[in-house]
């Protein structure tokens, strides 16, 4: 990655963010990233629910200083006339709002999407919610893991006979962040061309829906319900996740054609890698059981390093599954700059993830932790020409 050459390539864009939790400040994190200035605005007093989730450290979140850096708090009472109008102030001069609440929340502070494009007709709204801003369940109520569950991932998760389970992180609203950047870059290029701007519906479940690769056409075209398969990938063989001598379990996948010819001869079964049921994956996926047992026969008689290495060494795709300690030791994260650290508010080093995509010229960059609640409400007060004495009084009646 070369060295940054020039601005960012979203500077001066500015992104007001009304959301909390997880799927829209997911979003502006990622623009923020690139060098939008974003104005997050969270409510007097407690600010942002995730300030209090998981593993806290001095009260806050950690998970905080990777959902929230590079952006800027202000602390504001969107329930009250001022804070409304401070934030109609805001949008006249923003480029993009991002939010998550509840479709018709805003537009019960006047503050949706008609009201806010009339005020500002080049504005670009990135709109994340459960069920999408129509349809007949529009008003539910929807966090990321109903969305896994609507969008078919979570039925696919587990083992066959067993309940399903979760992936282990919030993937329905992570992917529906990224969706909802998606639209506003694309937003942002039509804007271009016709100096308006558009609003952006994400739904999380349609977000989970869209990655759900063949799922829908083989149902359709040949009656198939596709169904959990624990750690293999049915129909594409092999590929699986197989145990080896000291309990530990590596991923094989050998499911192209020469890779898998490559992991037979590796394994010492030259017998299956010139079997002609076996050259291509249609064949393979017929005999699953056959070939999974072949492999697993012999890692069951070596050590986990042995496996990847004989591995590796013949160019097969192998790994195993990383624990959080695995990652900080691994010397490619590192070579790749996807550990990077921020400066806390007591000096104390945190390591955080690093920024995606890479840029080659104008990459991604982190310019601190998440900040405190309320910690920019003065500066960007200031930058919208209100005097002094008056942020005195809002803030006498808790407006911020």
């Amino acid at each position: 990655m070369s060295a940054n050459d020039g601005a960012q390539a979203l500077a001066g864009l500015k992104v007001i963010e009304l959301g909390q939790l997880i799927a829209g400040p997911f979003a502006s994190k990622l623009l923020g990233e690139f060098g939008a200035d974003v104005i997050k605005i969270e409510p007097p007093g407690t600010g942002d629910p995730l300030r209090k989730w998981r593993v806290l450290k001095d009260g806050t979140s950690l998970w905080w200083h990777v959902q929230t850096r590079n952006k800027r708090s202000l602390a504001l009472d969107l329930r009250t006339a001022e804070g409304q109008s401070v934030v109609r102030r805001l949008v006249a001069e923003a480029d993009i709002v991002v939010e998550n609440f509840r479709p018709g929340t805003l537009e019960q502070w006047d503050l949706g999407w008609e009201a806010l494009s009339e005020l500002n007709p080049r504005l670009i709204m990135v709109r994340i919610s459960g069920y999408g801003q129509t349809g007949p369940y529009r008003d539910r109520p929807g966090f990321g893991v109903i969305g896994e569950a609507m969008g078919g991932l979570r039925y696919l998760s587990g083992h066959p006979d067993q309940p399903s389970v979760r992936v282990g992180i919030s993937i329905g609203d992570s992917l529906s962040a990224l969706y909802g950047v998606i639209g506003a870059l694309l937003a942002l290029q039509e804007r271009q061309r016709s100096g308006r701007g558009q609003y952006i519906d994400v739904a999380l479940y349609e977000s989970v829906f869209a990655m759900m690769e063949s799922l829908l056409p083989e149902y359709d075209a040949a009656g198939v319900v596709r169904e959990p398969a624990g750690s293999a990938l049915p129909g594409i063989t092999p590929s699986n996740a197989y145990r080896c001598a000291g309990g530990e379990y590596v991923l094989i996948a050998g499911n192209g054609d020469s890779i898998f010819k490559r992991l037979m001869q590796a394994i010492g079964r030259a017998d299956l890698a010139e079997d002609p049921r076996f050259a291509h994956n249609d064949g393979r996926s017929q005999h699953a059981d056959l070939i999974d047992g072949a492999i697993e026969a012999w890692t069951r008689l070596r050590a986990r390093d042995q496996v990847l290495d004989t591995l590796e060494s013949a160019h097969v795709p192998v790994g195993y599954p990383y624990t959080a300690a695995d990652i900080v030791a691994d010397p490619h994260y590192l070579a790749r700059e996807m550990i990077e650290s921020v400066r806390l508010a007591d000096g104390d080093e945190l390591k955080v993830p690093g920024v995606l995509p890479k840029l080659s010229r104008t990459p991604g960059h982190i310019h601190g932790g998440g900040p405190a609640l309320g910690q920019h409400t003065q500066d960007v007060l200031d930058e919208l020409g209100i005097d002094r004495e008056t942020q005195a009084k809002m803030r006498e009646r808790g407006v911020i």
